[in-house]
């Protein structure tokens, strides 16, 4: 597994790469934003470990480019900061990544949250379903999404990989009922360390890239009280 490190601090830079080295894993490091996305578009790394505040380029403008480019790899994106207020993790989780961690930190966690994350693709690896409603198509092998615009006609929709994973787990049991630790549970594991609220903002994300009205979802729906469901007849 390719990992890139993107971090300003050249002596953490190189404790995180020495650490995940130790593990097996293939590290190269840059420290500013712009070679950031420079190196990703060269080797697309399978995740990335983000500082946030980084020159030319900050953390949250690196990740939510790497969202927005269709056609290239989906990794995951750790993110790392000596900030550690709430609406900081709010925001960085709100441009698409996967997990936070706040400086100081202890380099064995990182390395289980690296591993939790990567364990994820090996979990999905022997998955070979077709989830389809009237509304959606997700072909779980080759992970690709579709909305049914009319018959016939189909939009692709561009999804990250925990909104595809999110998708097809409401599709998986529609009509189901899921609180957070549930949800956190099946697309994280056992292995999740984050706050629980993670959850409430991949569900907006997820909600502004497949419903009509995000601010009234007619699809994953909230149950006051309870959690999500998905909601759509299922062919």
């Amino acid at each position: 597994m390719d990992i890139l490190i993107i971090e300003d601090e050249a002596e953490i830079a190189q404790l995180i790469k020495l650490y995940l080295e130790k593990e097996g894993f293939s590290c190269r490091v840059c420290r500013d934003g712009q070679t950031a996305l420079d190196l990703f578009q060269s080797q697309q790394p399978d995740l990335l470990i983000l500082d946030l505040m980084i020159p030319q380029l900050d953390g949250l403008e690196v990740c939510a480019r790497i969202r927005q480019q269709p056609g290239t790899k989906d990794p995951y994106i750790l993110m790392l900061t000596a900030k550690g207020e709430e609406l900081d993790r709010i925001i960085g989780l709100s441009t698409g990544a996967d997990d936070y961690m706040v400086k100081p930190f202890s380099p064995r966690e990182l390395v289980a949250r690296v591993r939790a994350l990567l364990r994820r693709n090996l979990r999905q690896a022997g998955q070979t379903h077709t989830y389809q409603t009237q509304n959606f198509t997700l072909d779980i092998d080759r992970r690709v999404a579709h909305r049914h615009l009319s018959p016939g006609h189909m939009e692709l929709l561009e999804l990250t990989t925990l909104e595809f994973d999110l998708l097809a787990n409401f599709m998986s049991y529609p009509g189901r009922v899921w609180n957070r630790v549930q949800l956190i549970e099946k697309l994280w594991g056992n292995d999740f360390f984050g706050d629980e609220r993670v959850v409430d903002t991949h569900i907006a994300r997820l909600r502004k890239k497949i419903e009509p009205d995000p601010s009234s979802p007619i699809f994953v729906r909230t149950v006051i009280g309870a959690g999500y469901k998905f909601e759509d007849m299922v062919l």
